[in-house]
């Protein structure tokens, strides 16, 4: 996956005269140096982990640092993702132990990116973690160059350089999910459901209090618009419908780099995918090049202000679903 990123940003530069074709129009996309996260209740026991400034930034299209949790169970904490660095991954340990004092005995990584698993080797060595398969065997082959891909986008000195690839203790297939009993009425379901974002998707569910960890392919609510780096778009288009469609409409919902919403708060990763699909298609139909379809398929109804929208759009949505709807049509 980070391989083909690459390749993607590399075009990018390339093609440097296309008004489109660039970086991140900010770097870092967001500071490690300077995030402070905040703790917020969302159930008994239930804690999700938030930046403070997600509440205010969000809805005004400013990209947030990764969001967490945490879950305290009889005999111990399942920690929600491990963040970038050593400075937010201490934030967290810091407002779990503003909880409890009971130990970490799982940590769940929802995607191989680094901001999501990086601080896995800070945790203590009887924490057990619990990956994507896709993602420990991504993660095991291709550390150096996600770490290389993170200090690109994160920028140098935030202390992504000092990371140290520790693998999974845990894997879940493709198309399974591993139900954890934490006792106390707390069930914890994670869902391979991918690719919804990436191979390494990772969904966290707890049925009983209808709170819902949404990770990447979620990113945030609107103007936010999906991150579909992998190089694929038909098959996440399916499984983030499924994925939406199966949460109750009052589920509590953490999105990957955004602020606490509800099922109606993420809609707008639906509804946008599902539009580009149909523009994308008709585009095909007409026989438009790529070029020619980036110029036809703006989709202004959804450029409400989110700082990366032309990135995301130009360099790897629309790029992604005319080469699976064009390579499908030929089949």
């Amino acid at each position: 996956m980070i391989k083909i990123i690459l390749k993607l940003i590399a075009a990018s530069l390339l093609l440097s005269s296309s008004a489109y074709a660039q970086m991140p129009p900010t770097i870092p996309i967001w500071d490690a140096n300077t995030v402070t996260l905040g703790l917020h209740k969302v159930a008994k026991d239930i804690y999700a982990i938030i930046p403070t400034t997600a509440e205010a930034e969000t809805s005004k299209g400013i990209p947030q640092a990764t969001t967490g949790g945490f879950i305290v169970g009889e005999k111990g904490v399942m920690l929600i993702e491990v963040m970038l660095t050593k400075r937010l991954y201490d934030q967290e340990i810091k407002l779990i132990r503003s909880v409890t004092d009971k130990p970490i005995i799982y940590a769940v990584n929802t995607s191989d990116h680094g901001d999501h698993c990086f601080g896995n080797y800070l945790l203590p060595s009887s924490t057990m973690i619990i990956q994507n398969e896709f993602a420990k065997e991504n993660l095991s082959k291709n550390y150096e160059g996600i770490k290389t891909f993170m200090v690109g986008l994160f920028g140098k000195g935030r202390g992504i350089e000092n990371t140290v690839f520790r693998p999974a203790d845990i894997v879940i297939p493709k198309n399974s999910n591993l139900k954890v009993d934490m006792g106390g009425g707390k069930i914890v379901e994670m869902l391979n459901i991918s690719p919804a974002q990436s191979e390494a998707d990772l969904f966290v569910w707890m049925p009983d209090q209808k709170v819902f960890w949404a990770a990447n392919p979620f990113i945030a609510e609107s103007p936010a618009i999906p991150w579909l780096f992998d190089g694929v778009f038909l098959e996440p288009v399916v499984n983030l419908k499924k994925v939406y469609d199966f949460l109750p409409d009052d589920a509590i919902v953490i999105p990957g780099h955004g602020r606490i919403t509800n099922k109606a708060g993420i809609k707008n990763t639906i509804d946008y995918v599902e539009e580009l699909k149909k523009e994308v298609e008709a585009a095909v139909n007409k026989g438009l090049s790529l070029e020619q379809t980036k110029t036809a398929v703006t989709m202004k109804s959804f450029d409400k202000g989110y700082m990366l929208f032309n990135w995301l759009h130009y360099n790897f949505n629309l790029p992604n679903a005319y080469k699976d709807i064009s390579t499908s049509q030929k089949k």
